[in-house]
């Protein structure tokens, strides 16, 4: 048996909790992303069928091309934080020393990160 196996068991349930939600923000990154670009591609093919020539914005105004980029960046910062903390928590568990819980200002500041995008896409959504 593997001592302290429901601590090392309950970190792993953690870690794979963290990689599941980064993964689904870069996911979700990655349909913003193929959406605004499948909209200016409609949008495109429509007026040339037209025979119009007009200038076509992105669909998220200036930041058309970044929200889905700054949600894949986010997912991806999510899981390398998810994989240091998950291995740091594992050397402390095995450790015998009685560790001090650390500080969680990085989880914290993702969080927020992901938070202000994705209240930025629906305040876009909402507003538009």
């Amino acid at each position: 048996m593997i001592p302290g196996y429901t601590d090392h068991s309950a970190n792993e349930r953690t870690f794979l909790a963290w990689v599941r939600t980064g993964v689904a923000v870069i996911a979700f990154g990655f349909v913003v992303e193929k959406f605004n670009l499948f909209l200016v591609e409609l949008a495109s093919a429509s007026l040339q069928a037209s025979g119009r020539s007009v200038q076509f914005h992105l669909p998220s105004g200036p930041f058309g091309r970044y929200d889905g980029v700054a949600l894949i960046l986010v997912g991806l910062a999510l899981v390398v934080v998810a994989a240091a903390r998950f291995v740091r928590t594992s050397r402390m568990l095995d450790d015998k020393e009685v560790h001090a819980a650390g500080g969680i200002r990085t989880e914290v500041i993702l969080s927020a990160v992901l938070a202000v995008i994705v209240a930025a896409i629906s305040a876009y959504l909402v507003l538009d």
